[in-house]
C-alpha cells in the first residue's frame, strides 16, 4: 500500500453510503495484480485507486466502522456497518451537514473523525431546533 496517500473524508462517506446502502462488496485490484491473477477486474481502476480505496475500508474497519474480510481474487467483503459507523453516517448523511462540517473543520485548521462527528451532531441539533422549536440537551 502507498503510505503517501491521506485520508478522505468525501471517500469515507461515500463509502459508508454505499455499504449503507447495499454494497457488500468490493474488488480491488489494480492492473498489475489482475494480470498477475488472470482476472478480468469488474471496475478498472488504477494502481492509486486501488491503493486509495483499500487504504480507505482499511481505515473504516480499523475505525471501528465496518467488518470487513479480505478475499481471494482482490474482493473484500463487508459483512456490516457497525455502531460507530451508524453514528457517523447518520450525523454527516444531509450533504448540507456535510459542507458545512467539512467547511468548519477546514477553517478550524484540521480535525479528527471524533470531532467531525460531534461537529456535525451540533449542526443537525441546531436544525432540529429551529425546525421543531425543542431546545435540545445533549
Amino acid at each position: 500500500m502507498v503510505k503517501s496517500l491521506k485520508r478522505d473524508m468525501d471517500m469515507v462517506r461515500d463509502l459508508l453510503l454505499k455499504i449503507e446502502q447495499g454494497k457488500t462488496v468490493f474488488q480491488i485490484l489494480d492492473p498489475a495484480s489482475a494480470e498477475a491473477l488472470g482476472i478480468e477486474p469488474e471496475e478498472p481502476m488504477t494502481g492509486e485507486e486501488a491503493d486509495k480505496l483499500a487504504l480507505h475500508l482499511d481505515l473504516l474497519a480499523d475505525a471501528g466502522f465496518i467488518t470487513v474480510r479480505r478475499m481471494s481474487g482482490g474482493y473484500w467483503q463487508i459483512s456490516g456497518i457497525n455502531w460507530s459507523g451508524h453514528d457517523f453516517i447518520d450525523s454527516v448523511r444531509d450533504p448540507k451537514i456535510w459542507h458545512a462540517t467539512k467547511e468548519a473543520a477546514t477553517k478550524a485548521g484540521g480535525f479528527s473523525v471524533e470531532l467531525l462527528t460531534e461537529l456535525a451532531k451540533g449542526l443537525l441539533k441546531t436544525q432540529l431546533e429551529k425546525f421543531t422549536g425543542v431546545k435540545i440537551d445533549l
